[in-house]
């Protein structure tokens, strides 16, 4: 919790005990009516209001309901309440006992509990610091690719539109002072469907600040810098990953979120037009959807290729002025989860400038399972879903298909460049967003959120690292790490091929 959540639920259970055992007249009552408001409205007005508060909201508002009633009483009683305890009209203070205090203060206890418990469960966490020497710049682009219809507008003729992020890196004394953005409202939409938790439960979020500034001019101590496309997965937002972004930005790296409409959770556009995540059809085998996935995958790496076009375009001659001639896109990555992680695999299978990729626990959905992929290729699979490899499990993770693991073999196995397949015991699904932030309790898994966050973006970084700038001294790439003993190397696929692609 912070500072001034906790100073209304102390003031709140102080002015409840307060009201009980001090006397009752009107310069006691009005003085905890204008603590209360006042802890009220420092918290909203700095903290900002949020569900995980509810409780103590609703004990504030009572006991502001009770403070008022009580004042009118006795306003028109003179000032004191008339003692009826000693059969005499004279107006004296009145002390309610200790006990009786203690018996009324129960139910208020118990709601302040409940903030405790849910701030617990839902706290307004602070990001971990980025270690690269960079500030970091962004700004929001809208796309429209005037070559591909959009296929599920319910237009005839519609276009395929995307929302695009891009972080750069800034000078740190470029960006000191500046006001940072906080994360955006479309993150809250995205966990809300992929949890099916109710989205107001992460209103908040939007009041956590990053360490990203708006407006900043791209750092000169660099001619040019390496890019990285980011593809999130199905009912998310380009935003899911800000530590690893922040992470790979603070170092020196270009990143580009892309956020992919009707499999993103929501994407809104700057004319306010919105389109929501639309659900998958229902197949009757595995094998329809396969084919399904094929075609959504296909979109989504088309779109990845389409951005790539416009970041070159943009190098020749950027309409803001802040990219041009900033792009070195002879180093060109992408990286993604889930089905963002398909979709990195078939931008690496369809288009040649891409030179490496990274695959967040992603599937392998068209081009990708049925030729040998050119480029170096890291794969991170989360300790939960590996264990539905074993032939002997008796259950599966909801993400795990039949035709996994056969692709999976293929494409690493045939490979003609370097690959790399970790899997990390303690993950899950979405432990490679920053979903452990956001719920410790609900999502770390057995480790610190802090912890969890630094696995997916250090070994990130060290991969795009070593084949994007290449720097080839990097200790996560070699094999165990004490930092990091959740995190295994698979023999089987991680394989250094020496480059057979040249």
């Amino acid at each position: 919790m912070r500072i001034l959540e906790w100073m209304l639920v102390l003031v709140s259970l102080a002015i409840a005990l307060f009201m009980w055992v001090a006397p009752r007249n009107r310069t006691s009552t009005i003085g905890s009516l204008m603590a209360l408001v006042l802890a009220v409205l420092l918290h909203g007005l700095i903290d900002h209001f949020r569900v995980q508060m509810l409780t103590t909201y609703i004990v504030a508002s009572l006991l502001f309901i009770v403070g008022i009633v009580r004042y009118v009483k006795l306003s028109r009683r003179g000032g004191y309440v008339r003692d009826t305890h000693l059969n005499m009209n004279k107006q004296i203070p009145r002390y309610r006992s200790w006990k009786k205090a203690a018996l009324a203060s129960i139910p208020v206890l118990a709601l302040s509990a409940g903030t405790i418990v849910l701030t617990s469960y839902f706290p307004a966490f602070t990001m971990p610091e980025p270690t690269g020497s960079y500030a970091i710049g962004t700004f929001s682009q809208q796309l429209t690719d005037d070559s591909r219809e959009e296929t599920k507008s319910a237009e005839v003729g519609d276009k395929r539109e995307l929302m695009i992020n891009v972080w750069y890196p800034v000078d740190q004394d470029t960006a000191k002072g500046m006001p940072v953005d906080h994360y955006p409202a479309e993150l809250g939409e995205a966990i809300s469907l992929v949890f099916g938790i109710p989205p107001m439960v992460f209103s908040y979020l939007d009041t956590i600040p990053t360490h990203v500034v708006q407006g900043a001019e791209v750092s000169a101590a660099q001619s040019k810098y390496p890019v990285l496309l980011f593809s999130p997965g199905v009912r998310s937002a380009r935003f899911q990953s800000m530590t690893a972004i922040e992470e790979l930005v603070s170092h020196g790296y270009i990143v580009v979120g892309i956020d992919h409409p009707y499999t993103s959770a929501l994407v809104t556009f700057p004319d306010g037009h919105a389109v929501s995540y639309e659900a998958d059809p229902e197949f009757a085998t595995s094998a329809e959807l396969y084919e399904y996935n094929i075609k959504g995958v296909g979109v989504r790496a088309e779109d990845a290729s389409f951005v790539l076009d416009t970041l070159t375009q943009w190098n020749s001659h950027d309409p803001k002025g802040l990219l041009e001639g900033k792009l070195d896109l002879d180093r060109v990555g992408i990286f993604g989860h889930s089905y963002g992680g398909a979709t990195t695999t078939e931008a690496l299978a369809q288009d040649d400038r891409f030179k490496a990729g990274l695959s967040l626990e992603g599937g392998f959905w068209g081009t990708v399972s049925t030729t040998a992929m050119k480029q170096p290729f890291m794969y991170i699979m989360s300790g939960g879903t590996a264990k539905s490899l074993d032939p002997n499990a008796t259950s599966k993770d909801k993400v795990f298909y039949p035709e996994f693991e056969p692709d999976l073999d293929r494409v690493m196995t045939s490979s003609l460049n370097d690959t790399y397949y970790l899997t990390v015991d303690g993950f899950f699904h979405q432990s490679f967003t920053d979903i452990s932030l956001i719920s410790p309790q609900l999502f770390a898994k057995g480790m610190t959120p802090e912890h969890n966050v630094d696995i997916t973006r250090s070994y990130t970084l060290a991969f795009f690292d070593r084949y994007l700038k290449g720097e080839e001294e990097q200790p996560l790439l070699e094999g165990p790490s004490a930092r990091f003993p959740e995190a295994t190397y698979d023999t089987k696929y991680t394989k250094l091929r020496g480059n057979q692609a040249k």
